[in-house]
């Protein structure tokens, strides 16, 4: 191997840890310019190669942006564990200067901090979900801890998990740059669950308990216990076998806990722990009609948290009671419960986030699929252009407060516009279009519009208008055309002032007037944007309630790459979803 092709070589390995780098700091995107400074930085004797450095660079950096955010991170911790620990810590330093977590609370009783995040895979994750994924990643980051997922399947009846939502749950983690460092799967674990049932039972913390369900009810209620309860060890084992070889079907036994039956919370007392479930009318995704005594939730729950070494459990305050019920279970045990962070209910006006209602309503085909921009799917967020850096920021600003919180999109929109502005070309889009025809024209214009107009290194685009017999005809946007009466001067922005002659079956006829810009400020004219008729592409923006507004943007759009965020001068940023012989973009946001 040539000395050329080695520094070839360790160019391209240099420039994907630093791209890598990049794009982690900045939401999952890198960009080329910073990329190559940092490495002519570094390696100034490459200077007089910047133009093949730039291009290695340009190559690398699409490489890098393909991948989700959990996949540069994941690669960054094989490849260069220290450059990723000195970005988290920046970060970090970033965070205490603006949005620092306040410390877990007794950090030091435990020699490694353990969160989980514990999904039921019975629908795609939503921008409900990220208050507990992003709190347990950030604050296991912050311990130099570890991060635990843990699929909750143990409810074939009436929660139905399945094989695609745990996969769409894994890649939405990535996404959202939060991946784990563990993975657990509960239907993997019901042997488990058995093996402690049967020690409760035979200790005689737990028991078997056939009686008919309005029966007990009414009898705890009453704070009084029902026949079943007093039973000695061995009948409640006899039974408990009973569930498993079918003696039992269906809603005739079921395993409780034992509590105090005065409790003050009714829903504490002797707490169910398993059920019978027909798994051949409802057999399980995964495991099919191999079980028919099922854990729920708090049993299984408890026992994983303690099995798993969770040392932090975070999560929402309608979980205070089931911390209750555990705790019965962990004293049996001569467990340490762990410590418990309760934050209050996050809502998001306008946003539907319930579970179900999203499964029916695609079930069903009221929205189109996981990503339907009327959804507050990850799906549908990453969809519409928004970054997870956007969801991560606006969490660590809420943090883990105990108070109720009610926000906005426009929240979210505010975190996620800090991030695109800086790295979204800008286009011209004309919606509703209506022909706007300028006469008087003397000569041929060239304007030249720069893609950002902060980063004119990245270049512009290139408008000829090249008039015939003194005309040339332009589309304009329907809404900036309702606005125009005879006599008013209009700027067409970055090209020449006009003044409106007429306005007839929705073409206007305009006469050239000047072409200073200072002009059009003295007059105070109106800016609207256009397009060369005879040189643009049909496009379609869906928008956030599923409509879709047509019209047309400039040809220079080519450039621009699926997944890539634009922003369509005075309409809005857009994620661009495919690029043929029309353009097709989800709207994000203003």
């Amino acid at each position: 191997m040539s000395s050329t092709t080695i520094d070839l070589n360790s160019i391209r390995e240099l420039a994907r840890k630093i791209a890598l780098l990049n794009a982690v700091s900045y939401g999952g995107r890198a960009q080329s310019k910073p990329v190559l400074g940092k490495i002519l930085g570094e390696k100034p004797d490459l200077k007089p190669i910047a133009k093949s450095v730039a291009a290695i660079v340009e190559e690398i950096v699409q490489e890098v942006n393909s991948l989700s955010q959990g996949e540069q991170i994941s690669l960054l911790k094989s490849l260069w564990p220290e450059a990723l620990a000195e970005v988290e810590t920046k970060a970090r330093g970033e965070k205490a200067r603006g949005r620092e977590l306040p410390p877990l609370p007794n950090v030091e009783r435990y020699g490694r901090v353990v969160t989980r995040f514990a999904p039921n895979p019975d629908c795609v994750l939503h921008i409900g979900s990220a208050r507990a994924i992003v709190l347990c990643y950030e604050y296991a980051r912050m311990y130099k801890g570890k991060f635990i997922l843990r699929f909750e399947d143990t409810d074939p009846r009436l929660k139905r998990s399945s094989i695609e939502f745990m996969d769409l749950i894994r890649k939405d983690l990535e996404w959202l740059g939060c991946p784990p460092d563990e993975e657990y799967i509960q239907s993997d674990r019901i042997e488990i669950y058995y093996e402690y049932a049967e020690k409760l039972l035979s200790e005689g913390y737990a028991y078997v308990c056939t009686c008919k369900p309005d029966q007990f009810h009414a009898r705890v209620m009453a704070g009084e216990p029902c026949p079943c309860r007093a039973l000695p060890p061995e009948e409640h084992l006899r039974r408990w076998e009973g569930m498993l070889e079918k003696v039992y079907g269906e809603g005739e036994a079921v395993v409780r806990i034992k509590t105090d039956l005065k409790h003050p919370n009714p829903a504490v007392r002797d707490w169910p722990a398993f059920r019978i479930i027909d798994t051949e009318r409802y057999p399980h995704p995964r495991v099919g009609s191999k079980y028919r005594v099922w854990p729920l939730y708090n049993f299984a729950c408890g026992v994983d948290d303690h099995l798993m070494g969770i040392t932090h459990i975070i999560r929402g305050k309608e979980h205070l009671t089931n911390q209750e019920r555990q705790i019965y279970l962990y004293r049996y045990m001569g467990w340490e419960y762990p410590e418990a962070i309760h934050y209050g209910r996050l809502k998001i006006v306008g946003a539907s986030l319930s579970k179900s209602k999203i499964v029916r309503g695609v079930l069903e085909g009221l929205y189109a699929g996981w990503d339907d921009p009327r959804l507050a799917t990850f799906l549908a967020l990453k969809r519409r252009g928004i970054r997870p850096e956007a969801i991560k920021r606006l969490i660590l600003e809420i943090g883990p407060r105990p108070a109720d919180i009610t926000i906005s999109w426009e929240n979210l929109y505010a975190h996620n516009r800090k991030i695109i502005d800086p790295i979204a070309n800008r286009f011209f889009l004309v919606w509703d279009p209506v022909r706007f025809t300028v006469e008087g024209l003397s000569k041929e214009f060239t304007v030249r519009v720069p893609l950002h107009p902060d980063h004119p290194e990245r270049g512009g685009r290139t408008f000829h208008i090249k008039p015939i017999n003194g005309a040339a005809t332009f589309l304009i946007s329907g809404r900036d055309a309702e606005q125009l009466t005879p006599g008013m001067v209009v700027r067409l922005m970055e090209l020449f002032n006009v003044e409106v002659k007429a306005i007839n079956k929705g073409h206007v006829h305009t006469v050239f007037h000047s072409e200073p810009y200072s002009e059009a400020r003295r007059l105070n004219a109106t800016l609207i944007h256009w397009l060369p008729e005879d040189r643009c592409i049909p496009c379609r923006v869906i928008m956030p309630n599923n409509t879709a507004v047509s019209g047309f943007v400039e040809e220079s759009i080519r450039i621009a790459k699926v997944d890539d965020v634009v922003q369509f001068e005075r309409f809005g940023f857009a994620r661009i979803d495919s690029i043929g012989e029309e353009i097709i973009a989800y709207y994000a946001h203003k």
